[in-house]
């Protein structure tokens, strides 16, 4: 099952200790930019690079409800446009208390262009978090390997 962990805390040393506190600082403040007028519902992600690092978004909602952009896929555009291809880590925050926020399903398709094998950190708004890897959290994925067979 999944363990709880407390801010300060860190599993198996995927991100240091100390880059895991500033992505899921990051993915918090990156959660105060949310432009979510008709959900009432600002999610923030971060997203920590191969290079060390970490890049920011923020949903940002539309009156044409389906041109709304989640926070996931909002750093990872920003992320390309600034040269980042390779992922280590993503932290995600919303202002649930009670279940930890979890990226869409879109969002586990646009991260799985870029592989399986990267952390990503599932928070409550009181800072606890559980970590899930990607492949967990899209198994029997499609990709651009796929594409190629």
């Amino acid at each position: 099952g999944d363990r709880q962990h407390p801010v300060p805390c860190v599993t198996s040393g995927q991100p240091q200790a100390e880059s895991l506190q500033l992505l899921l600082h990051r993915c918090q403040e990156a959660k105060k930019s949310a432009y979510c007028p008709y959900s009432r519902f600002p999610v923030g992600a971060a997203l920590l690079t191969a290079s060390g690092e970490i890049i920011s978004g923020c949903n940002v909602e539309n009156a044409c409800y389906s041109l709304g952009m989640c926070a996931e896929r909002a750093a990872i555009q920003r992320a390309i446009s600034e040269g980042h291809t390779s992922f280590k880590a993503m932290a995600i925050a919303s202002d649930m208390r009670d279940q930890f926020i979890v990226p869409c399903g879109a969002c586990r398709q646009v991260m799985r262009e870029f592989g399986t094998d990267w952390d990503v950190y599932l928070t409550k708004a009181d800072g606890t978090f559980i970590m899930k890897r990607l492949e967990e959290l899209l198994p029997l994925s499609f990709g651009p390997e796929d594409l190629k067979k």
